[in-house]
């Protein structure tokens, strides 16, 4: 018998869906509690997109449903991530900037937002021609980084405007915030790079769909 469309982790993954516009709201927020509550959302959000393909592979749950909305939540988290980092980082306060980065560039958005894109017209394409482009090791990791990275910042910024707030000045404090700093942007480079190889490494693996042989 074929599983119900609303099963449980396609419930988890409507919830999931559900949340993007309030972690928007929060992330661009002024107040420091809706701040840090965006981050606790995203990482809820996040372990959810672990649990609900946990429960259907276990439970053997998985329905077209669930293929179609999974990938939707997924991209929804970073809109309502990435656009509030965009406009934040170019406000020009002192504590706006992406560490080690400074405003936002907005290529860094044209390459994540048109890879996402590129890869769901290319899937749309293959599947016309009866070929099913499941989700890739190298696009897993591309997306574990940039749940890293997101998840770092969205944390940095309320943190470190409650240090400024506070007056932290702590050895540790100094050290803490320093190597946070640098985790935010190791990650948004380890995750472009991923990015433009997972879309790659795509490709290449499609490659006879594009008329590129062997």
């Amino acid at each position: 018998m074929k599983p119900s469309r609303l099963n449980l982790p396609n419930l988890i993954t409507i919830a999931r869906i559900a949340v993007c516009p309030v972690i928007f709201w929060l992330a661009l927020s002024p107040d420091l509690g809706a701040r840090f509550t965006a981050f606790f959302l995203f990482v809820a959000a996040g372990l959810s997109d672990v649990w609900d393909g946990y429960l259907a592979r276990r439970y053997d749950l998985i329905t077209d449903m669930g293929k179609l909305l999974d990938p939707i939540a997924d991209k929804l988290l970073l809109v309502v991530t990435l656009i509030p980092f965009y406009l934040i980082s170019h406000r020009g306060g002192a504590l706006d900037a992406v560490p080690w980065w400074g405003p936002l560039p907005l290529w860094v958005l044209v390459v994540i937002f048109g890879r996402e894109l590129f890869i769901t017209v290319f899937r749309a394409y293959a599947a016309r021609r009866g070929v099913v482009i499941a989700a890739g090791a190298s696009g897993k990791r591309k997306a574990m980084f940039q749940m890293f990275f997101i998840g770092s910042l969205l944390l940095w910024y309320p943190l470190a405007e409650v240090a400024a707030r506070d007056d932290w000045s702590g050895v540790s404090w100094l050290l803490f915030s320093n190597g946070l700093r640098a985790w935010v942007g190791i990650m948004l480079a380890a995750a472009i790079v991923l990015t433009v190889y997972s879309m790659l490494d795509y490709l290449w693996s499609y490659r006879r769909m594009i008329g590129i042989d062997d």
